[in-house]
């Protein structure tokens, strides 16, 4: 059995996926930086990580989870020399014990984006 998140908090998806998907654990889509109250992306890597987190916990907010609840995450960055700055915000947003991580540069982001972020979490 499974079943659509979807949080009003975060940009709709432009294309045919879900934010979210619940069936028993909840794998989210790939979140970018942007500010859903302006559609725009913010401004630098820190930024759009902290706001990439901040949009994946809003749909994980809306399956009654959150950031402590996640297990697993890939980090999507356009530039690996962007890791440090990404690596100490990301940080800040998670408690050990850590999800499991996976990092790695993408050719190209949507939006022109810096950093996505997408996460599976487990109640």
């Amino acid at each position: 059995m499974k079943s659509e998140v979807r949080s009003p908090r975060v940009s709709a998806p432009v294309g045919p996926y879900s934010q979210a998907i619940d069936a028993g654990a909840v794998y989210c889509a790939g979140q970018i930086g942007t500010d859903p109250s302006t559609g725009r992306l913010e401004e630098g890597i820190v930024a759009q990580t902290a706001r990439a987190l901040d949009n994946l916990d809003a749909v994980l907010s809306e399956a009654g989870l959150g950031l402590g609840s996640v297990v697993k995450t890939t980090v999507f960055l356009a530039d690996l020399s962007d890791y440090a700055q990404m690596n100490a915000e990301y940080s800040k947003h998670f408690q050990a014990p850590f999800p499991a991580r996976t990092t790695v540069q993408a050719s190209a982001l949507p939006g022109g984006a810096r950093v996505e972020i997408d996460a599976i979490a487990v109640r």
